[in-house]
């Protein structure tokens, strides 16, 4: 029996600004809703038009207070995570349920300023993150020729998508 599959990813712009709210944990959630344009055709007119759909993402962790901290409405960002389904029971006895991503990576994308006066007005100058330089990797050659040796399949197919 094949395992099941829930992977997601989108792309889109803030409709709002983030949440930041904890769990009884102390587990940081930060909310965001995600607007993505689709194209579809107008069966009246047989155009092409834009249709936004809106989704709800929950970031969790410190991802959660990074989104807070830098993202606010209007600016684009990616999201790859997997869809999540809740049920529960409001106080007047009715039940709901709701589709959201848990987000597993947020990319931000779009300028910082999120894109021009999106938000409405103007936005507080946040500080940008601090920058984290990484020290490139040596080389580690031998390690590279044996894996050459062990793996001749792979160096095949290698080779011939280099000829392409």
């Amino acid at each position: 029996m094949a395992g099941s599959i829930n992977s997601v990813i989108v792309i889109g712009n803030l409709t709002r600004d983030p949440e930041l709210k904890a769990t009884p944990s102390g587990t940081s959630v930060c909310s965001l809703r995600i607007a993505v344009n689709d194209q579809v055709k107008d069966q009246s007119s047989g155009e092409w038009v834009e249709k936004a759909n809106f989704f709800t993402v929950d970031v969790f962790g410190r991802q959660a207070e990074t989104c807070a901290q830098y993202l606010s409405r209007g600016r684009q960002v990616a999201v790859s995570g997997r869809l999540r389904w809740r049920q529960w029971e409001t106080q007047d006895g009715q039940k709901r349920e709701a589709v959201s991503i848990a987000a597993d990576r947020v990319q931000f994308i779009g300028p910082r300023d999120g894109g021009g006066n999106a938000g409405g007005g103007q936005q507080a100058r946040r500080e940008p993150p601090p920058v984290q330089r990484v020290r490139p990797r040596a080389r580690q050659g031998r390690f590279q020729r044996v894996r050459r040796r062990r793996h001749p399949v792979l160096n095949a197919m290698t080779s011939r998508l280099r000829a392409l």
